[in-house]
């Protein structure tokens, strides 16, 4: 059996994956989804990854989405032997010490680190849900009161990767909807891309096709996909 780990991006939750997992698991795949929320940073975060690595025991596909692109990597990085293939779904990733504000341009940056600063206790109000590719009246209204502050820490802290994780092999499912070049950032870490038609917070708006391509990038050609 195949476990995929699913983990959110920045002011998300488990949650954002809840029309992936039953497609995964109608698949006949396990899924766990580690919480990111909480006040803490980066390697905070890739800490509580590796908790749920460490009680994986088949065959496991990690997956980050955004942000945690970043914190998948450095996870990996710290338990090679038990992941056996990375997929990033439009996610920020770079080498050792990259963070998100070195990989962002520098008005994005700016920008919330201004906004960190006005609200005053260290972390990044949510933006709105537009900012995500959610534009939909109906899917907009669902979506903004379960976003949450994100701590500006974790966009701060540079990745602690050692290279183990580059042995690992990558594939990264880039949303034509995306306003960053994700497929450069996978490019330069060695990793195939792979295209998908939506927008950033896909899993949300495109399940179906998402998780097809969450199966089929871990499989051999010929193998079934979803349908």
């Amino acid at each position: 059996m195949t476990t995929f780990v699913l983990v959110h991006g920045a002011w998300h939750g488990p949650w954002s994956w809840d029309e992936v997992v039953p497609l995964l698991n109608a698949a006949g795949a396990r899924t766990l989804t580690p919480d990111l929320g909480g006040d803490h940073g980066l390697h905070d975060h890739a800490e509580a990854v590796v908790a749920a690595l460490d009680d994986v025991q088949d065959e496991l596909v990690l997956v980050g989405h955004s942000y945690a692109g970043l914190v998948v990597r450095e996870a990996a990085d710290a338990r090679p032997g038990a992941v056996d293939h990375i997929v990033l779904v439009d996610g920020w990733a770079g080498a050792d010490g990259a963070s998100l504000f070195s990989l962002a341009p520098d008005a994005f940056a700016e920008a919330v680190s201004a906004a960190a600063e006005a609200r005053g206790d260290g972390h990044i109000p949510p933006p709105p849900p537009a900012m995500f590719g959610i534009t939909d009246p109906g899917d907009a209204e669902r979506l903004a009161p379960r976003l949450v502050p994100q701590p500006l820490r974790t966009f701060t802290e540079p990745t602690r990767l050692t290279g183990a994780v580059d042995k690992i092999p990558g594939t990264a499912i880039c949303c034509s909807g995306s306003p960053y070049p994700f497929d450069r950032f996978a490019e330069s870490i060695g990793y195939r891309t792979l295209a998908l038609d939506g927008p950033h917070n896909v899993m949300m708006t495109d399940p179906e096709p998402l998780a097809r391509m969450l199966l089929e990038a871990v499989q051999e050609p010929e193998a079934r996909s979803l349908e």
